[in-house]
C-alpha cells in the first residue's frame, strides 16, 4: 500500500461541514451521528470530520495530521527510522480511535501539532469512549 495523508479537522457544525465536504470530494466514506470520513483517490487523502471546534476558537483549527500505511510492520518501520533521527515517537498498539481498530504512534512538533503513523486493522462499529487526543469526542 502506499502511504496516503490523513487530515482530522474539528468543526463546528458537522452537518454543514459535511455539505461542504460532499460537494468537494463526494460521498462521505463513513458517515455517523459525530463522525465523518472522506476518502479521495487522486489525490488519496483521507479527511476525518468530527465535533469539537468550540466558539471563540480561531476558525481552522486543527485536530491532528496523519499518514497511513499498509501494514503494522509498516507502522514499526516508520517509527524506528524517525527513532534513529532523534525523534520520541509516542507508540499506541491496538487503539480504537476514528471507528477503526489501529495501531499508531505519535508525533508533536514544535508547536503542538499531532501527527499519527497509523494503520487500520478493521472498522469499527461502536468505538469505546475515547480518553486520548486522537478523536476524542
Amino acid at each position: 500500500m502506499t502511504p496516503s495523508v490523513h487530515i482530522s479537522l474539528k468543526v463546528r457544525n458537522l452537518d454543514q461541514s459535511v455539505d461542504f465536504y460532499r460537494r468537494f470530494f463526494g460521498a462521505p466514506a463513513k458517515l455517523k451521528p459525530d463522525y465523518a470520513k472522506f476518502v479521495t483517490r487522486d489525490p488519496e487523502i483521507h479527511l476525518a470530520l468530527g465535533p469539537g471546534l468550540e466558539e471563540g476558537v480561531r476558525a481552522g483549527a486543527l485536530s491532528h495530521l496523519g499518514i497511513r500505511v499498509g501494514s503494522t510492520d509498516d507502522v514499526e518501520g516508520w517509527r524506528t527510522d524517525l527513532s534513529s533521527r532523534g525523534l520520541t515517537p509516542e507508540t499506541e498498539c491496538r487503539s480504537e480511535c476514528c471507528d477503526a481498530l489501529q495501531d499508531k504512534f505519535w508525533l508533536t512538533d514544535p508547536d503542538g501539532n499531532r501527527w499519527e503513523i497509523y494503520t487500520v486493522l478493521k472498522d469499527v462499529e461502536t468505538m469505546a469512549p475515547v480518553a486520548s487526543g486522537c478523536c476524542a469526542r
